[in-house]
């Protein structure tokens, strides 16, 4: 299962701050909770969506109500609570894990069909939503290492892009 939180940071002057105690912190926590199978942290480089997504493959849905993940810091961002906006949680039933996203690769998101990812060449990844907010119901995931930036904005507008944050992190 692909287990999803997406948010964006409303203060500026402590963005980097966050985002170090996320990817330096939070990610290492949650990879180390029994059931975790991997984790990856992304930035959009795209409007009209969360600034920022992190992609987690999980061996079940009961993994986010075990005590190890209440206490990884699972589900609370803490002190940094009052500045998370536009904050989402989905569970997507699918039968592998996420895709690494390496540095240079963007990661397309498209929630209306898959067609524009297939108009681009890619193989997408079909995801049905099981659980927790259940939007958007279905979502398309595609990695590109060919496509450039230019490229994807100006023939698909519907297609959310990220890069990765850092490296996907693994449990294994």
């Amino acid at each position: 299962m692909i287990y999803t939180v997406e948010c964006s940071f409303n203060n500026p002057a402590q963005e980097a701050e966050w985002n170090a105690f996320y990817s330096n912190d939070k990610l290492p926590a949650l990879i180390s909770v029994n059931g975790f199978i991997t984790s990856q942290r992304f930035i959009a480089l795209t409007d009209g969506c969360p600034r920022y997504l992190a992609i987690h493959s999980i061996r079940a849905v009961e993994v986010l109500s075990s005590r190890h993940y209440l206490q990884a810091g699972g589900g609370n961002f803490a002190k940094w609570q009052e500045h998370i906006t536009d904050w989402h949680r989905n569970i997507y039933d699918m039968p592998d894990q996420a895709p690494e996203v390496k540095k240079g690769d963007y990661l397309l998101c498209c929630e209306a069909s898959s067609q524009a990812l297939l108009e681009l060449g890619l193989k997408p990844i079909a995801l049905n939503a099981i659980a927790l907010d259940k939007q958007p119901e279905k979502r398309w995931l595609a990695v590109s290492s060919q496509l450039t930036l230019d490229d994807i904005k100006t023939n698909q507008a519907n297609i959310h892009v990220y890069q990765a944050m850092g490296k996907q992190l693994t449990s294994f």
